[in-house]
């Protein structure tokens, strides 16, 4: 099988052969979907309907150390996206679109292609006419009446056609044909408009093939999460918030949303929690196709190294615990805790997104770590509170009269006292019920 085989003769050779008419609007979707993903590199991509991509990497090429870095990373990132692309470069963009194409191209038809392709990464623009002389004129000419022209005279490659007087060449084959060589050559200018990436984030991917187990949705679902990361990078911005959906023939989309406690924009962290989500779905039917969304694109800073390797890990590995399990327990299972305006202890503190920076409500007075469910009654002997023995009062009082709008009325005397064992204790004496309590116990 091969690129251009009728099919006919495809059907001959693999009768077997699956057949399905191209679809324009999906084919437009996915290259506008790569040039956001491409736009991490530069922000000069500009489309080139209906299969290309050019991307201005001059700017560039200081921050990734050279093309050829450049040149790598989009290959692995292209693999991993499921693209197969041939990639090359050029002081101009005509001439670079060229020299892709060109190596793409069969060899049976264009016997030169292959030497080509050896030299399709030109930097030097002296070498420019050299490298674009052998490649096939077809390059040049889309129309079938013109190429056949071109072949009566014995022109085949753009070296051919670079050769002929510019005079006779204008007349015979058009003023535009002699324009457009001029512009792969740097002759003319050739301005391109720049691909400017939406506000938002969407993208869809068809399955081959039904997909009844979540688990082997996670391929697939590393695509858009590889693209999303490029266009995250392209923007310097990160995402909290994530939402996949499945998509069947006749029930409803499967939504599976991913929450994240600080913003990010790494595909493998996103693939780790997408597992862990999809663990715990159970699909009522086969699903047909994906699209992952992410709708609030917030600021991302990049992180300051050390000096010297830290071998007890980074801050940020915190978050990625919590976000694991929330993913895997469920987001209501794992809070945090911020503080709220009240006197009371029991009520001084409520859930909170893990993360969340909050001020102090309120500035009490010393409170110990741990806070009993319910404060236990204290025996008291001689007017000295019992725990274990009679209690040392060392600091206090600290008195809290609060509550009496919702029915909870605390009128307390709050002390730190120790025990005979030597432990730090937090006790109060109630008025309303009188008595003295134990609240909390210090670390």
């Amino acid at each position: 099988m091969r690129p251009g085989l009728g099919a006919s003769a495809a059907l001959a050779l693999c009768p077997t052969l699956d057949l399905r008419p191209r679809d324009p609007g999906e084919e437009t979707e996915a290259l506008l979907g790569l040039a956001g993903w491409a736009a991490q590199f530069t922000p000069c991509v500009a489309l080139e309907f209906h299969d290309a991509l050019l991307l201005e990497v001059s700017g560039s090429l200081k921050l990734f150390r050279g093309l050829p870095v450049i040149v790598q990373r989009l290959r692995e990132g292209l693999a991993q996206l499921g693209y197969t692309a041939a990639l090359a470069a050029a002081p101009t963009p005509r001439a670079a679109s060229w020299l892709a194409r060109a190596a793409s191209l069969p060899a049976r038809a264009a016997p030169l292609v292959a030497r080509a392709a050896e030299g399709r990464f030109v930097t030097d623009a002296t070498a420019l006419r050299d490298a674009l002389v052998p490649l096939p004129v077809a390059l040049l000419v889309h129309d079938r009446d013109a190429l056949e022209g071109f072949t009566a005279i014995g022109v085949k490659t753009l070296g051919d056609a670079l050769a002929l007087p510019r005079d006779g060449f204008a007349r015979r084959f058009g003023q535009g044909l002699l324009d457009t060589l001029d512009r792969a050559l740097g002759i003319l200018p050739d301005p391109r408009s720049w691909f400017v990436p939406p506000a938002r984030f969407h993208a869809r991917l068809e399955l081959p093939a039904e997909v009844t187990q979540t688990e082997a949705l996670l391929f697939a679902t590393r695509r858009l999460l590889v693209q999303l990361e490029g266009f995250l990078a392209a923007r310097s911005g990160g995402v909290q918030r994530l939402v996949l959906r499945l998509f069947h023939a006749e029930s409803r989309a499967t939504e599976v949303p991913i929450g994240l406690v600080a913003p990010a924009r790494d595909a493998a962290h996103f693939t780790v929690l997408a597992r862990e989500r999809f663990a715990g779905v159970a699909l009522r039917e086969p699903v047909r196709a994906l699209t992952l969304a992410a709708d609030d694109i917030v600021p991302l800073a990049g992180e300051s190294l050390g000096l010297f390797a830290d071998t007890h890990g980074a801050p940020g590995d915190w978050p990625k615990l919590v976000e694991r399990l929330r993913a895997r327990l469920g987001s209501p299972q794992v809070q945090g805790l911020a503080a709220a305006a009240d006197h009371r202890p029991e009520q001084a503190s409520r859930a909170a997104e893990p993360g969340a920076q909050y001020a102090l409500a309120l500035a009490p007075g010393p409170r110990p770590f741990w806070l009993l469910p319910e404060p236990q009654p204290l025996a008291e002997v001689g007017a000295v509170p019992h725990h274990g023995g009679p209690l040392s009062l060392l600091a206090g009082p600290e008195r809290i009269e609060s509550g009496w709008w919702d029915g909870a009325d605390a009128v307390r005397d709050y002390f730190v006292a120790a025990t005979p064992a030597r432990e730090l204790v937090w006790v109060f004496r109630s008025r309303r019920p009188a008595g003295w309590f134990l609240h909390g116990l210090f670390a």
